[in-house]
């Protein structure tokens, strides 16, 4: 699919997108798998084409279906949701290229921490009123303060999957 993306404003519909982590646990016997319930964003299509916007994670809405351990994951010893509430992917540039594929640029925010981010993401749906992106990406808990690892049980990167629903605005 080729697809030029209308220009304008667009905003996350947070009821049709998902962000989901997995991430290797117990000496990478088991896959801890959670999902965030609060999304939100926006995103700006300009007239070459580029794409700039954020995406927001309400870091306390993280839910793996278990309440202690969801409980752990807010706490100091991972996100820290007291002090940093919020976990952003800033895109800086997006392009559409060959077919489907967009590529993105930007910062990925956790914990205060900033760190420069690239993603392929596919573009699976666009119109006039609506677009669909879906990506899966890893990212480096360490590199962000995330590096509680009792007994080094938690090795390795986690795993970013998300399907981000965009519908224009009207403003």
């Amino acid at each position: 699919m080729t697809v030029a993306v209308e220009t304008g404003v667009w905003q996350l519909d947070a009821a049709a997108s998902t962000v989901a982590l997995r991430h290797k646990t117990m000496w990478g016997l088991v896959t801890v798998k959670g999902t965030f319930g609060g999304v939100g964003g926006r995103g700006e299509v300009s007239a070459d084409g580029s794409a700039a916007g954020t995406i927001t994670l309400d870091a306390a809405s993280l839910d793996t279906k278990h309440k202690k351990r969801d409980e752990h994951l807010r706490s100091a010893d991972f996100f820290d949701v007291t002090n940093h509430p919020e976990i952003t992917f800033a895109v800086r540039d997006a392009q559409v290229r060959s077919g489907d594929t967009v590529e993105v640029s930007g910062q990925l925010t956790v914990r205060g921490v900033s760190r420069p981010q690239s993603v392929t993401a596919r573009l699976v749906d666009a119109g006039a009123g609506a677009l669909t992106l879906e990506t899966e990406f890893t990212v480096d808990r360490a590199e962000f303060g995330l590096g509680w690892n009792q007994m080094g049980m938690m090795r390795g990167p986690a795993t970013v999957t998300a399907t981000l629903r965009f519908v224009r605005s009207a403003a």
